[in-house]
């Protein structure tokens, strides 16, 4: 049975922008993938981010840099 952790999920309006997220993130060496959209979260496209939360942490404000719009950031366990 595979063990849950907790991550970071970043939600997008659009797939556009989840798309571009995922373009941006393996051109500029930022972890994480990207996931259908966690069950127990409400959100945009039904495609989000996943990354660590020690990794979100480091790499937070390169995020943020991207320019793309992300709709919410929630830490859940999956």
């Amino acid at each position: 049975m595979r063990q849950k952790k907790n991550y970071m999920i970043l939600t997008f309006k659009t797939t556009t922008a989840a798309m571009a997220m995922e373009k941006k993130c393996s051109e500029e060496g930022i972890p994480g993938r990207l996931i259908p959209l966690p069950g127990e979260i409400s959100a945009g496209c039904g495609l989000s981010w996943r990354i660590l939360p020690e990794e979100y942490e480091t790499y937070k404000d390169k995020i943020m840099s991207l320019d793309i719009p992300v709709e919410q950031t929630v830490e859940v366990r999956i």
